[in-house]
């Protein structure tokens, strides 16, 4: 079995890279995934059909690091489109500042006005037609209008607006800061994820073969140049170009598990040697979340997921994007054991330019063990005072008018063991309920020199390996001030504009 690239993750980059290289009928192109598919979407599970809510019943099973960070669980799927096929469907792009700081630290082609084609590129905005989007990509994007918003999220918006925080049209559009509508990319209430748009473009392309349900074990090399794949049962698939796709806590262990990582860890797990290169698996970085829960009635919605704000610290940098998100989850039935009235709904508080770093490591040398996984949430005294301005403002609005309105009664979380006003017990509480907003990057993060830390070169190219790419959001140097489903496409849209000219 040979072909001319081989990708590795069927996940929101492997979808579109699939996509995006058959499109030239002379290429061979491989998508191996080692979760399911399920090509007629008649045959999705329905929980993954669902957009109003995100799914965990399709996962890995990663745990952070007990040691480290709780041992709470840390969701990525396992199934064809990866966790665009499972998320809430924020359609989020980030800010033009992301992008050029990608670029100022040494990957030429990465600015805003090198990926704002990529970005138009993946999108069927049907809200907006103008030079910032696009309206023939395969995503479709839509905003909830006020109308359709459920009770929590639109005391939510009301609260924002009244408190002083400017309305936002548009959170794609460059400077926006503010509240407003969330763009998602739904359709007539289904999860529209990689799988479901780009992939079902191009399957049947006679020169596109996918492998649902197969694990990659490790590269296969001649020397320094990659030659193709090795999969858990053993079979040897040969490739002109491998290209790894397969997320950020995936795409470090198989180049680790091939011999391309920091000598020092590889050896201890009896691991030969290829190429040393520290920067493997570290760089972790993550929006962290915490979440101020308020008892509510149920109510029924087209989605628990339709509003946000973002605003700034007190320490944002005056040059960057908002570095806080406020959004409203919910509300959800869970019953009068949890809530007086059966339901309830979180005020949750993310922190979107954490400077935290963390680290994904192998656990032994089998293909088959999870990694050790540490996210490093609020390490830094930095994130945690933002994060507390974060909370304290998610506080203010739970005490407005119209979010009392729609509140049954007493906050159920932090509750009266945080007093409003009081940083210290604040910083306290949110210490021991952060958990992860599912957006990890950076592991294999892209830079000029390997002695730094970077992975791979501004085109995804491994360093020091020939015939291998990165792709995912593992080779994000920073991360977005956005969700990251959305960027991490365009990371694929722009990396196969290169590879389709190699």
């Amino acid at each position: 079995m040979t072909y001319d690239v081989v990708i590795v993750g069927g996940g929101s980059a492997g979808c579109v890279l699939a996509a995006r290289l058959s499109e030239d009928a002379g290429r061979r192109v491989l998508l191996v995934e080692a979760g399911p598919d399920h090509p007629d979407v008649r045959t999705l599970p329905p929980d993954v059909i669902d957009a109003s809510e995100p799914t965990v019943d399709h996962d890995w099973g990663y745990t952070a690091d007990p040691d480290l960070d709780r041992g709470f669980p840390v969701p990525r799927a396992r199934i064809m489109g990866g966790c665009s096929a499972t998320n809430a469907c924020f359609a989020l792009r980030g800010a033009p500042q992301d992008y050029d700081g990608w670029a100022a630290l040494g990957n030429p082609g990465w600015s805003f006005a090198d990926v704002l084609d990529d970005l138009r590129r993946l999108e069927n905005d049907q809200d907006f037609r103008d030079r910032w989007h696009g309206s023939d990509g395969p995503i479709p994007i839509h905003r909830h209008a006020r109308g359709e918003l459920n009770p929590a999220q639109a005391a939510f918006l009301d609260a924002a607006i009244d408190s002083g925080h400017r309305y936002v049209e548009d959170h794609n559009h460059p400077g926006a800061e503010g509240a407003g509508p969330t763009p998602r990319n739904v359709r007539d209430g289904m999860r529209m994820s990689a799988a479901a748009t780009y992939l079902a473009q191009a399957r049947s392309r006679a020169n596109l073969t996918i492998r649902p349900d197969t694990v990659v074990a490790h590269l296969e090399c001649s020397g320094t140049r990659v030659t193709g794949v090795r999969l858990l049962d053993g079979t040897v698939i040969e490739a002109d170009r491998v290209v790894l796709t397969a997320g950020t806590y995936a795409s470090p262990m198989i180049l680790a598990r091939s011999g391309i990582g920091p000598a020092a860890e590889l050896r201890a797990l009896d691991i030969a040697l290829r190429v040393d290169l520290p920067g493997v698996g570290a760089n972790l970085v993550d929006h962290p979340m915490v979440s101020i829960d308020l008892p509510t009635r149920p109510s029924s919605g087209p989605s628990k997921f339709q509003a946000h704000l973002t605003f700034r610290s007190a320490a944002a940098d005056p040059a960057g994007p908002a570095d806080l998100l406020l959004f409203v989850a919910g509300p959800f039935d869970v019953g009068s054991e949890q809530s007086p009235s059966g339901a309830v709904f979180g005020i949750v508080s993310g922190l979107l330019a954490p400077r935290s770093r963390g680290w994904v490591r192998l656990a032994s040398n089998a293909p088959t063990d999870p990694p050790r996984i540490h996210l490093a949430h609020l390490t830094d005294a930095d994130d945690l005072e933002r994060m507390v301005d974060a909370v304290s403002e998610a506080r203010r609005l739970a005490h407005s008018a119209p979010v009392a309105a729609i509140t049954d009664g007493a906050e159920l979380s932090p509750g009266l063991a945080c007093p409003s006003g009081d940083r210290d017990a604040l910083a306290a509480w949110a210490r021991t309920a952060v958990t992860t907003f599912h957006h990890p990057v950076g592991t294999c993060a892209m830079g000029p020199d390997p002695a730094l830390g970077a992975v791979c070169d501004a085109r995804g190219s491994v360093h020091g390996i020939e015939a291998l790419t990165v792709a995912d959001a593992s080779i994000m140097p920073t991360i977005p001030a956005a969700t990251t489903n959305l960027p991490t496409m365009m990371v694929a849209e722009h990396i196969a504009r290169w590879l389709r000219r190699t």
